[in-house]
C-alpha cells in the first residue's frame, strides 16, 4: 500500500462569505479525486493524498471549484509552508480601485 502525504487547506476567508461554499468545496474535491480523504476541523480541511498524486493537483481542483462557482474573481488558493504544516489557504483577492478625475 502506498504511503500518504497530508496537508491542510485553510478556508477561513471562504467561510466568512458563505459556509455553503466550504461544504461544496469538500464535496467537489471528494468527487473529483476519490483517492483522497478529507476531514474538516473548524476552518481547516485536513487532506491525505497518495504519494503518487501531486499537491499541485489539489490546487488545480480548488481553482476549478472557484471558477465553476463564480468565485474566481474574489478568491484564490495560495500555497504556504511552516515548520509544522504545509498546504493551501483560500484567500480573498485584493482589489485595487483607482479613480481617475
Amino acid at each position: 500500500m502506498s504511503e500518504l502525504k497530508s496537508f491542510i487547506i485553510n478556508v477561513k476567508e471562504l467561510s466568512f462569505k458563505s459556509e455553503q461554499h466550504v461544504l461544496d468545496l469538500i464535496r467537489f474535491l471528494s468527487e473529483a479525486l476519490p483517492q483522497i480523504t478529507l476531514e474538516r476541523n473548524g476552518n481547516d480541511i485536513n487532506v491525505d493524498i497518495p504519494n503518487k498524486l501531486s499537491k499541485r493537483a489539489i490546487k488545480l481542483r480548488i481553482k476549478k471549484f472557484l471558477y465553476k462557482n463564480g468565485l474566481h474573481n474574489d478568491f484564490r488558493p495560495i500555497s504556504y509552508k511552516t515548520a509544522e504544516t504545509e498546504g493551501y489557504t483560500v484567500k480573498e483577492k485584493k482589489i485595487v480601485e483607482l479613480s481617475y478625475y
